[in-house]
């Protein structure tokens, strides 16, 4: 049969990238806890284009994928971004996942478990070489200091997200970079509080407040400690309760 995607074009434009975008595809990732992780992620992948090829294959992307979702991590996206270049005879190779990653977690004073969400991110791009991106969100409360010191019966907190990127030459775990977060932060969120845990989390973000400016600062102190980290970015919003408008931070740094 003719094959239309590969007849010539006369119009001498290359294209930056080309392929397939919001793709739901079930994916297994690995997980620190349990080994492996079964979730639904949404993919793009994309490719540059030569002036002279009229389209691209997007039949092959979904191939190249399907070989490849059974164990999803660093190594998996840097096997499909070098089939995507070669099998599409391109320069450049490029793939982005967004995914919900589960992690169980225990409330603080009756130990209640129960399965918080996170948002996480696996970018890569290959040209000469393979550039790789992990990121998370992190949900955390936050409570003002400078409410609570003007303030005599209470001080208004907040919820805040929490985003971390990270390039690194090791492998770092999802749940290593969500400990760090929830930790810098005034308290952690929980998906399951009895009272005796509300109250808990409660004095526990009055004991330790934090401006959206300390929660990034401590965040990246941890981070410049982690040797395998190379590349950082990190970003909280503050969902202010008092004000009609995010509070918001980010750091970012070579290291």
């Amino acid at each position: 049969m003719k094959d239309i995607q590969n007849q010539p074009d006369d119009r001498n434009i290359p294209i930056d990238r080309v392929g397939v975008k919001d793709l739901r595809y079930p994916i297994i990732v690995s997980d620190r806890a349990n080994s492996l992780q079964h979730t639904v992620a949404s993919i793009n992948m994309f490719v540059s284009l030569p002036h002279h090829f009229r389209g691209t294959h997007m039949s092959r992307f979904i191939e190249i994928l399907n070989e490849h979702h059974r164990d999803f991590h660093i190594d998996t996206v840097e096997k499909i971004l070098y089939e995507m270049k070669e099998r599409l005879h391109a320069c450049e190779a490029h793939m982005e996942v967004q995914f919900p990653y589960f992690i169980e977690k225990h409330a603080p004073v009756s130990g209640a478990a129960s399965l918080m969400e996170y948002q996480c991110t696996f970018h890569g791009t290959l040209r000469d070489a393979t550039d790789f991106v992990l990121g998370v969100e992190v949900p955390v409360t936050t409570l003002c200091p400078c409410s609570k010191e003007l303030s005599e019966q209470g001080a208004h907190n907040q919820r805040s997200l929490v985003t971390i990127r990270i390039r690194s030459r090791q492998l770092v775990w999802i749940e290593e970079l969500t400990e760090i977060a929830e930790s810098s932060a005034s308290s952690p969120v929980y998906a399951l509080l009895k009272r005796e845990d509300e109250k808990s989390v409660t004095e526990r973000a009055y004991d330790n407040p934090m401006f959206v400016e300390d929660m990034v600062r401590e965040i990246a102190r941890r981070l410049n400690d982690d040797d395998r980290i190379t590349w950082y970015s990190v970003e909280s919003e503050n969902m202010e309760s008092i004000h009609n408008h995010s509070a918001y931070a980010s750091i970012e740094k070579w290291k």
